[in-house]
């Protein structure tokens, strides 16, 4: 039997709701239920598009033309309400892409571009842990930075960074891959550029980790069969309220 796998996704799901988690990954009902989230796509097209500027290998954008035509050429139309609320963020997308391209090409980043949406992991016993990076950039002192993009946020803070769960997963998994090099984190914030770092020390990667197994293991060891879903703040937007309706002893929170 393979090993099960946790991700930064699921742990961050999970400590939001439980029931959540458990409609999203372990009852196969609740796939029936989710809708497409116009951040997601709005995201994902950005994503795309950063990847093509960044490859070295990929010829095709270079320019800020380049980039928006990209962008358009990518773009992912799940989830908007309307084609004026899809048009909205499409010139949103377009400014976004256009800010960053040319604030990049005026000021390069140092180093060298190593990885681009890659997948790394590594085995926690109980459990192995996955994600998926956005970029890994090689600096010229040979410290890696794990650069991840946000494209809702206009402003981020070097505490956003370290209480970021994801951030400190990537950490973490190339800390015990490759413990020679100092890997630092990086947050953009899509929508200004700015941008805040922050290097875990090793005994706070450490304690991270052992809290992740912790985690880990009473999420892999709840008894799913019985449990009976919590009402909470966001339930009135869950995808899943419908489900947790049926439950007989669930009362849906008021709204203050």
């Amino acid at each position: 039997m393979a090993k099960p796998s946790l991700s930064p996704s699921k742990i961050t799901t999970y400590l939001a709701c439980p029931t959540k988690y458990y409609w999203t990954y372990i009852d196969p009902r609740g796939r029936y239920y989710l809708r497409s989230k116009h951040y997601y796509s709005f995201g994902t097209t950005l994503h795309r598009v950063l990847q093509q500027f960044h490859d070295a290998d990929e010829t095709g954008v270079a320019t800020v033309g380049d980039a928006v035509r990209a962008m358009e050429e990518n773009w992912v139309s799940a989830g908007y309400s309307s084609a004026e609320h899809m048009a909205e963020a499409a010139g949103e997308g377009r400014e976004i892409i256009a800010k960053y391209v040319q604030t990049t090409l005026e000021k390069p980043p140092e180093g060298k571009t190593i990885f681009l949406e890659r997948q790394i992991q590594t085995d926690l016993g109980a459990f192995r842990l996955i994600g998926r990076v956005d970029r890994v950039d090689e600096r010229p002192d040979e410290s890696w930075d794990i650069i991840d993009y946000k494209s809702g946020r206009s402003g981020v803070s070097e505490g956003d960074v370290a209480a970021d769960i994801a951030m400190s997963c990537y950490q973490l998994i190339l800390r015990r891959k490759y413990p020679e090099r100092k890997i630092t984190a990086t947050v953009v914030a899509l929508r200004s550029a700015a941008s805040a770092t922050v290097s875990l020390s090793g005994e706070e990667l450490d304690q991270f980790e052992a809290d992740l197994v912790t985690l880990g293991t009473q999420i892999l060891n709840t008894a799913w069969e019985e449990h009976q879903p919590a009402p909470k703040w966001l339930c009135h937007s869950c995808d899943f309220l419908p489900l947790c309706r049926k439950s007989p002893d669930f009362e849906l929170p008021t709204l203050d």
